[in-house]
């Protein structure tokens, strides 16, 4: 089985890279995982069959380190980058007008909105940074990441928290209706809870399962459910219990103390550079480009899925 999930991310990553990179490019965002192994192999391959069919042997770079800046999105990502000989630069170098060209990422879980949890590396804080900074976010993983709904699978919701405010926070997602949100522990008991690269702490909080996407809320609405009435209510929250995935994620990321939340929703970016072409404000409040524009999966049967995130107008 475990060859078959690795077989599965190297395909998702090799398609994924080959239909969304390019070597002309100057600034690429690269996230955190395993999965981005396979991504950075193929990256690098990409370039060293550029330089071979556009160079002479003569004039060709001894490395790959010059052509292209590679933005991690923590320590474990910029150790990949250095290791494969190409060129990282850390985010707060970046010009303020640069775009990445590209982002590519893994997630924990993936609906059919292509909302998605982010943060079982604990790196989700500096992944929301990339993913933003990015004309697109591209997605890959496996087979295993793909479901309808999220908390389909995985079990709960990463949150980056400043260690003073733990306990503060705890009781806040209680009063949400996470049943037993908890502070992740490091590896060895003895040296604590786990640490981000920004020395906080990562809380993992369940909530009733699935969240709710727009079009649950547009299809309630069709039906003239109770739900739709609480969602037009502002509460994001039906008479259940369920929350829907954005309001969540604002109401998480309101508690003071929260850093962000592993919840990546709201707009892609393309629809950032189309609201943008329109000159009209963000939207939602939200950071922009959270979600990727696109998710490939790696399949058992050594296949690629892809998925687009569907449409639904809630105006």
């Amino acid at each position: 089985m475990g060859d078959q999930i690795e077989a599965a991310k190297k395909g998702a990553a090799e398609r994924a890279v080959a239909e969304h990179f390019s070597p002309s490019f100057r600034y690429v965002g690269i996230g955190s995982g395993t999965t981005i192994l396979y991504v950075v192999d193929a990256i690098k391959a990409s370039l060293e069959a550029h330089l071979a069919s556009t160079q002479p042997p003569e004039e060709r770079h001894p490395s790959l380190d010059s052509m292209i800046q590679f933005v991690p999105t923590g320590y474990q990502s910029r150790q990949v980058i250095v290791q494969a000989g190409l060129t990282p630069i850390a985010f707060d170098s970046l010009p303020e007008t640069i775009k990445l060209d590209v982002a590519f990422d893994g997630a924990d879980e993936v609906d059919d909105e292509l909302n998605c949890i982010k943060g079982g590396g604990a790196c989700l804080f500096q992944e929301k940074l990339v993913a933003t900074k990015a004309k697109k976010f591209v997605c890959v993983a496996d087979y295993r990441k793909n479901q309808s709904r999220l908390l389909t699978s995985w079990p709960s919701i990463p949150i980056e928290v400043v260690p003073i405010a733990v306990y503060a926070v705890l009781s806040r997602l209680r009063a949400l209706g996470s049943s037993s949100p908890a502070v992740r522990a490091g590896r060895l008991a003895k040296s604590g809870p786990d640490q981000t690269d920004q020395g906080n702490f990562i809380i993992d909080a369940p909530f009733p399962s699935p969240l709710l996407t727009k079009k649950d809320l547009l299809e309630a609405r069709k039906k003239g459910e109770s739900w739709a009435q609480v969602e037009r209510s502002g509460t994001g929250r039906s008479p259940e219990g369920k929350w829907e995935v954005e309001a969540l994620a604002r109401e998480i990321k309101s508690i003071t103390g929260v850093l962000d939340v592993g919840l990546f929703i709201g707009e892609n970016g393309d629809d950032v550079s189309q609201r943008q072409a329109r000159g009209e404000k963000k939207a939602y409040g939200l950071e922009a480009g959270q979600k990727p524009v696109i998710c490939y999966f790696g399949l058992q049967d050594g296949n690629v899925e892809t998925k687009e995130a569907e449409v639904s107008d809630l105006t």
